[in-house]
This record gives structure tokens, sequence and C-alpha cells, in this order.
């Protein structure tokens, strides 16, 4: 768990921010295979721009991308500014998952609280409450959760009192409405410090279960998470992003 004895209370102006961004993309190829899958086209304008709308809206001042596959759809769209946000590249010259990807992001200077979010998902969490939780439960994760209708395509979280992540279930198709993982996330140092030097590690899969009972916390909310995975769930964002009042940007 996090010392607050030794820790400064943190500030999301103070923090940078890591996007997740270099995924394959396998099952959405069928209706997105020239860049990157963060980069589809939803509602006029790529996907990730909507996260880091919410990332500059929150008043950080920088960004690190963390790319692979088709990583110049991205970089080649956005450079290095996007609305002031000052963006930054950390490559993955193989795959080495999203655990793995963080792990690199390490060697930037002073990146902890790492404030996570996941670049093909979006929910309108409130980061600043999100950031308050994390520090006065001493979390060493706090994931932010999400309400969904399950069909199987997210994993469900079970918590227990005050917020603690008791057992991630395998995902399910239980059609009513579970708390699941939102792709955002809080981590403090050790858990960076827990994953392989250089090898693949996902995060979702492999690390986070090992820090059940061990300061991993959920921050519950009833927003809804959306995700472009699969060409039916791009779809839906299609239809679900048209109607948000973003700024009018047009990318091709």
């Amino acid at each position: 768990m996090l010392d607050l004895k030794k820790t400064e209370h943190p500030s999301l102006k103070r923090l940078t921010a890591v996007v997740l961004a270099g995924g394959l993309g396998t099952r959405l190829r069928p209706v997105v295979e020239d860049r990157a899958k963060v980069m589809a086209i939803v509602a006029g304008r790529p996907f990730l721009t909507y996260v880091l709308d919410q990332i500059v809206r929150a008043g950080i001042k920088r960004v690190i991308l963390c790319t692979g596959h088709l990583a110049d759809s991205i970089s080649s769209t956005l450079n290095h500014d996007y609305q002031g946000l000052q963006l930054m590249y950390s490559h993955e010259k193989t795959p080495l998952g999203t655990g793995g990807a963080l792990k690199q992001v390490a060697r930037f200077e002073d990146p902890f609280p790492m404030l996570v979010f996941n670049g093909d998902s979006f929910v309108n969490i409130h980061l600043e409450q999100l950031l308050e939780f994390h520090w006065t439960h001493r979390s060493a994760i706090t994931l932010a959760l999400a309400t969904k209708q399950c069909s199987g395509s997210f994993g469900l979280v079970e918590l227990g009192e005050g917020g603690v992540v008791k057992r991630f279930s395998e995902k399910e198709a239980t059609g009513k409405s579970e708390w699941v993982n939102a792709g955002v996330y809080l981590l403090e140092q050790q858990v960076i410090e827990s994953i392989p030097e250089g090898q693949y590690a996902s995060f979702e899969r492999e690390i986070l279960p090992q820090w059940v009972g061990n300061g991993l916390y959920g921050y519950a909310q009833g927003e809804e998470v959306f995700d472009i995975g699969t060409p039916s769930s791009f779809s839906d964002a299609q239809r679900v992003f048209a109607k948000y009042d973003f700024p009018s940007l047009t990318y091709s």
C-alpha cells in the first residue's frame, strides 16, 4: 500500500497520463486495417481523441502514448501536441503486452502515481474523485469500475467493503448490469516494479490478479464504458459518440 507519510498528496495537473495504444486490433481488422485500432474513425474523428479530450479537460499537461502496431498512424496524425497537451511516445519494437508496455514507460522521469487509460475504451469518469479515492485508501492500484450489461465481452469485478477488490471473474454472459474494469487505472511504483523486465505480460490477466488482497481497490461509479474492440462494439460506438458534445474536428 501507499505510504502517506512519505508521499505528497498528488494533483491531477502534476500527473503524466499514460495511454495504452499498441494493441494489434486483430478482431477489428475486418472494418479497420490501415491504422492503429485507437485511430479508428468514430463519429468523424479518431477514437483516441475522445480519450485525449478527457485528459485535457482534467488539466493534465503531458501524456505518454504506448504505441506498437501501426504506430506511425498515430504519430503522423497527432505529432507532439494535442490542444496544448504534450504528447510523448513509448514505442515497443516487439509486442510487450499491456504490462510490458507499462514497464517500459517507467523509464520516463517521475511517472508516479501513474494514471493509465486504455486507448480503445472510454468512460466518463470524474478523475479528481478517482485520484482522491486512490489517495485516501492508500491504494497500490485503483481501478475505475463502470457498469455494463454483461454479454460476455467484459470480465467482472467483485467488490468487498470499502471498495476492496475481492476477485475477478471470467467473462460471462449474466444478462445483468455488473461492475467491470473500465480501463482507467492509478498505479504506484511497486506495481510497475512487479512486472518482469523486457517480457510480454498482460496487465489485466497476469499482473492485476497478483494484487488482490495487496492494496487493490475499485472505484465504482454508475457510468457505462464503451469500447471499439470488435466490429459490433465499433458500430455501437458510432451511434453513441455521434451524440456526445465534443469539439467538431475532421480527420481522414
